[in-house]
């Protein structure tokens, strides 16, 4: 039986769903939220996703956003009675999950919290009054009667080094909060339409699990020990269950394949500081593109030997400033300085949290040992707007394609040479892809574009997985096509060829129009079309996207479209 109640005024809506015997899902759905923490886009809103158990003890993991905390407390407490509950388990300490425990715990006083050390050292500075507690690690187990019994999983940086799974036997639900979710609201419980959410849940994966692909490859091999899963509950979007297999097969295979990347990049910093996390993953989504690794460790609470093991071995080192006053970030710093090497290159960027340490200090040491900077250190003077995301995540780029440009010069040689003159015989015209979201707008120089389909009318364009574009070219997400004339198009493709600091405006001394869909039109293009992308292929280094057209229009009838003639296949 589902049950909603409803804000029709800011569509938040609150679904409770008998998920297993004893077991209630209590999920908070925003329905019109389109962008998370700024950087991550969204076309499907988001959830934020609760559990009751309930045995001969009551058992509540995780709570809600503070904006639903009117209907997320009516909600409990037409479940159950608070005072009734004995544990609180808090699987990760993000607001988005615990913004709600400090409410919940003044309604239960006598509950108990469950969690990690480190989670129970961030919730003593958020909750003001004293209230019980006790760590859990892996292996730990609860008996709340009527067969309910929930060992905990540690799963450290997934994506806090907080977290923990929790996993009923009875039941055989396994509680994973941030892992194998996606921000796709839907009043379908479960994962019942895979096509309906797989991009959502690809595009999660990478912007957020990704970077932490060790992690959660350890974090899966304990699953595989605790027997049977049924169901895993996460903390967003569907809960897995028709298509368990199918999804947890693709973590393992996107981890694994992130974990074996031939280069890697460290990323350091503390991940509950001003905007460490969110400006360090936008950084990390950058260097993905370019098929680099990246692993991530907190500077707060990583053991020296773990940073030094990471250190030593990464070809970069990525550090977002810690407090000043955060000893053991300091300790931390200082064992990465004594592995470092000058055939690494490193990035450092403020976090905007009050007290950071002076980038200027920490960036002579870099130089002063003869590594070099992959990209002008990040200073952020104002709190991070969706731009200054932008910027982070082109910086990462930026790094990945230092780091990878000789193995890519190396496979290029590799080819058979008439093998690449015959395929640098396929021609093709020459188009600007230009888009816009929000403050973010891009611009892409493309050649690899094909009409797809009559009804309707639609193409499909070659994206590079490392082009700053991509992030503007989900599906669902709107651009325009920019046809070039030939004859007129040298100084276009000049301008759009130009490599530009990370930030900087693609857009700047060019004429522009706006579409109906809010991208530019490129004033002296031959023709446009507004598009919107509508699905993608992975195809090894590019993704073809296939878009639909919804309007356009030529500026010469008689003038002819530029074209592409190469030599050799082997490069654009």
């Amino acid at each position: 039986m589902v049950a909603i109640a409803e804000n029709v005024q800011h569509r938040l809506t609150i679904q409770t769903v008998e998920i297993a015997p004893n077991t209630t899902a209590i999920r908070s759905l925003d329905w019109d939220r389109d962008r998370f923490d700024i950087e991550f886009g969204l076309q499907n809103g988001t959830t934020y996703n609760s559990y009751l158990i309930r045995g001969e003890q009551t058992v509540l993991i995780d709570t809600s956003h503070q904006k639903f905390r009117q209907l997320y407390l009516d909600t409990l407490k037409s479940l159950v009675n608070p005072k009734t509950i004995d544990y609180i388990i808090v699987s990760h300490t993000e607001p988005d999950h615990s913004g709600l425990v400090e409410d919940v715990l003044q309604l239960a006083p006598r509950a108990t919290v469950l969690a990690s050390k480190v989670a129970l050292q961030f919730l003593e500075g958020l909750v003001h009054d004293p209230f019980s507690k006790r760590i859990v690690k892996s292996g730990d187990r609860i008996d709340i009667g009527k067969g309910h019994e929930i060992e905990f999983v540690s799963a450290p940086n997934l994506h806090w080094p907080d977290t923990i799974f929790s996993y009923d036997r009875k039941t055989q639900i396994i509680y994973t909060c941030d892992a194998f979710g996606m921000h796709f609201c839907d009043n379908r419980t479960f994962d019942e339409d895979l096509e309906a959410i797989e991009a959502d849940f690809r595009f999660y994966y990478d912007c957020l699990m990704g970077p932490n692909a060790r992690s959660l490859l350890n974090a899966m091999k304990r699953m595989g020990e605790l027997g049977k899963i049924n169901i895993i509950a996460n903390g967003h979007g569907p809960l897995l269950y028709h298509h368990l297999d199918v999804l947890t097969g693709c973590y393992e295979t996107w981890s694994q394949r992130q974990a074996k990347a031939e280069t890697t990049v460290g990323l350091f910093f503390v991940s509950d500081y001003g905007h460490a996390e969110r400006l360090g993953h936008a950084i990390a989504e950058g260097i993905q593109k370019t098929g680099v690794g990246v692993e991530v460790l907190d500077l707060s609470t990583a053991q020296s030997q773990e940073i030094q093991e990471l250190a030593g071995r990464a070809s970069g080192i990525i550090i977002g400033m810690p407090p000043s006053t955060s000893a053991a970030a300091q300790a931390s710093i200082s064992s990465l300085l004594a592995v470092i090497r000058n055939k690494q290159v490193v990035g450092l960027f403020e976090c905007y949290g009050g007290d950071d340490e002076p980038i200027d200090t920490l960036r002579r040491k870099f130089i002063d040992l003869g590594v070099k900077e992959a990209f002008p250190a990040i200073r952020i003077r104002e709190a991070p707007t969706a731009s200054t995301f932008q910027l982070c995540e082109e910086a990462g780029t930026d790094l990945g394609q230092l780091l990878v440009r000789d193995r890519n010069i190396k496979q290029i040689k590799s080819i058979d040479v008439n093998l690449e003159k015959a395929l640098g015989r396929i021609s093709n015209g020459l188009y600007i892809v230009t888009a816009k979201k929000g403050d973010v707008s891009s611009a892409m120089l493309a050649s690899w574009v094909s009409q797809a389909s009559l009804q309707p009318l639609g193409f499909t364009i070659a994206v590079a997985k490392d082009r700053a574009i991509d992030s503007l070219m989900q599906v669902g997400d709107r651009f325009v096509l920019n046809v070039l004339e030939e004859g007129n198009y040298q100084e276009l493709k000049k301008h759009f060829l130009k490599r530009l600091h990370p930030g900087a405006d693609r857009f700047a001394g060019v004429k522009t129009q706006t579409a109906k869909n809010g991208s530019p039109i490129l004033t002296d293009a031959l023709a446009y079309m507004e598009c919107e992308v509508q699905s993608s292929m992975e195809c090894s280094d590019h993704w073809i996207v296939y878009c639909t057209v919804q309007d356009g229009r030529v500026s010469k009838a008689d003038a002819l479209t530029a074209i592409r003639h190469r030599k050799v296949g082997n490069y654009y």
